[in-house]
């Protein structure tokens, strides 16, 4: 166990190491003078220049990376002025008068425009993430595998065609197109049955109550971020259940007696689902990038409403600290799913 998780957990530093450098290259090749951007246009000269040397623009490109890799590792070596300023560091020790080994937490930089450390900014945004994207997997998970398994069993009637014909459309409908019907339907037209707004995020501000939760406001975005891969858990776990229940083992659980139900949940499910898994954490990844359009849609708080006004203000460093921690997340989950393999079909073995 312990061989398997050092493996794994090397090849995904070395997926974060390669979306660093392209982040890196990728953002630094792009109009527009850092500097200028944190200043503003009216700044004067020396100010401009001070700044320049603050975020080592002075530099060739390679020491630059060099710099900004050096911000990221959680050991890194700092003056002491930059250590008390800008890191969150748990402990450090001293190499020479001004330069300090630092213990840290990623240094992001700070945002051009607000000077916020870019930490806290995604911080803050990335709960609202996760449970927009969690809410929308487990919608998913447990829509698409009920309806999956239904469609299995009554296969060639009219339910199997139902949910065959709904998925290829679910499939087929982008997230912003589904995003901008179902806001438009449910949460204008039919607002008042439904009780939904068209946006809205977790927290709502009560001018009598303060900061009050919300969570129906959770609602569309995870039903719009969740349509897609509801629509392929429907078709693989259709998929799989058909092959499973014409196995050998089935017809013999049948034969000693046990009943429909047990056969289908108990039996034949579990044997199923690994297929149904490696989507399930494949999208789970691929939803926190589909949540950027969603979350701007409804006007959900999270890193994707926060990436896409960044952008729209040549906020880069937010921008690229965005795609750095949702790469992370990416390889965190892809490390969990294949431990998960293991606990839900022990014929898997780690190696």
């Amino acid at each position: 166990m312990l061989r398997f998780l050092l493996r794994k957990t090397g090849y995904g530093l070395l997926v974060l190491l390669g979306v660093v450098v392209l982040v890196f290259f990728l953002f630094n090749v792009l109009p527009g003078d850092p500097a200028r951007l944190t200043l503003g246009q009216r700044a004067d000269v020396a100010s401009l220049e001070n700044v320049r040397k603050e975020l080592h623009l002075d530099q060739p490109v390679g020491m630059q990376f060099l710099f900004y890799l050096n911000d990221l590792l959680p050991v890194g070596i700092h003056s002491r002025q930059e250590a008390t300023e800008n890191l969150r560091y748990i402990t450090v020790a001293h190499i020479s008068k001004d330069k300090l080994l630092v213990l840290k937490t990623p240094y992001l930089r700070r945002s051009y425009q607000g000077k916020k450390q870019v930490w806290d900014i995604l911080t803050e945004a990335l709960p609202g993430t996760l449970l927009l994207a969690v809410a929308a997997m487990v919608f998913a998970t447990i829509a698409g595998i009920a309806l999956g398994v239904l469609s299995a069993v009554k296969q060639n009637t009219w339910m199997d065609t139902s949910a065959v014909f709904a998925s290829v459309v679910g499939i087929s409908a982008p997230s912003f197109f589904a995003g901008i019907v179902l806001a438009y339907l449910f949460g204008f037209v039919f607002s008042d049955y439904t009780g939904l707004h068209m946006t809205g995020s977790l927290f709502d501000v009560d001018p009598f109550r303060g900061r009050v939760l919300n969570l129906r406001n959770l609602v569309l975005p995870a039903i719009t971020l969740g349509i897609r891969p509801l629509a392929i858990i429907v078709q693989l776990t259709r998929s799989a259940m058909l092959d499973v229940l014409h196995q050998d083992y089935i017809r013999t659980a049948y034969a000693k007696g046990l009943s429909k139900s047990r056969v289908i949940w108990r039996h034949a499910l579990p044997n199923a689902l690994n297929p149904v898994i490696t989507a399930i954490t494949g999208w789970f990844a691929e939803l926190l990038a589909g949540a950027f359009f969603v979350e701007y849609i409804f006007g959900w708080k999270g890193i994707g409403k926060v990436t896409v006004d960044a952008l729209d203000k040549f906020d880069f460093p937010v921008v690229m600290g965005a795609i750095l921690i949702t790469a992370g997340i990416f390889v965190i989950v892809n490390l969990l799913a294949d431990l998960l393999y293991t606990i839900i079909d022990p014929r898997i073995k780690l190696d």
